[in-house]
């Protein structure tokens, strides 16, 4: 095991910013992929049933209805630029994907007191976005990766919603955000599965 491990780690003294193309082969990283892959699909979906739920009880469908009421709010998107194809770095965007996942982990507390109904599934989704932030610091680790920490840029504590109303559609953002943020951290795993 210290031998495999010392030969993963290895050649990320020299690649520090290249793409995983020397560990694309291994059977433990693919295995990894595909498991996370699935889990993020899984994740995917739970985001898109609350986002039924909120539109069925709140009528906030439509996010185009809803922009000039984001402007008053404090929802922000957590980034993913490390992620795109241009600038992809393998150690960079697994970063961004942990810490993205921990940020909405705290931040869908505020869907879980919008929709006290439906906690079990809120909660669920609170542990499947911490486990899947640990599976990828796992493996980060496990692979010798260079652990980067990007400032939260504005994800700190929950907002503070002036109304019911706000609440509301700050829940409907924060869900939003969320699926377009898994979007592009399916892409990024999937893309390292094929490389």
């Amino acid at each position: 095991v210290l031998l495999l491990g010392t030969m993963l780690w290895a050649p990320w003294l020299v690649l520090h910013g290249a793409p995983l193309a020397e560990l694309s082969g291994d059977q433990d990283f693919q295995l990894f992929l595909h498991k996370n892959l699935e889990f993020t699909r899984k994740i995917k979906g739970d985001v898109a049933v609350l986002q039924r739920i909120v539109c069925d009880t709140f009528q906030l469908c439509k996010e185009e209805e809803l922009l000039l009421v984001r402007q008053d709010l404090a929802v922000v998107q957590a980034p993913l630029e490390q992620c795109h194809r241009r600038t992809f770095q393998a150690e960079a965007c697994f970063s961004q994907i942990r810490d993205g996942l921990r940020a909405y982990h705290g931040s869908l507390a505020a869907v879980l007191e919008l929709l006290p109904g439906h906690s079990g599934l809120v909660e669920t989704l609170q542990l499947d976005a911490a486990n899947l932030s640990s599976n990828i610091q796992q493996q980060m680790e496990d692979l010798g990766l260079a652990t980067v920490t990007y400032p939260a840029e504005g994800l700190g504590p929950l907002p503070a919603f002036s109304s019911r109303f706000h609440h509301q559609v700050g829940g409907f953002f924060i869900l939003a955000n969320f699926q377009r943020f898994l979007e592009t951290a399916y892409r990024a795993l999937r893309h390292l599965a094929r490389l």
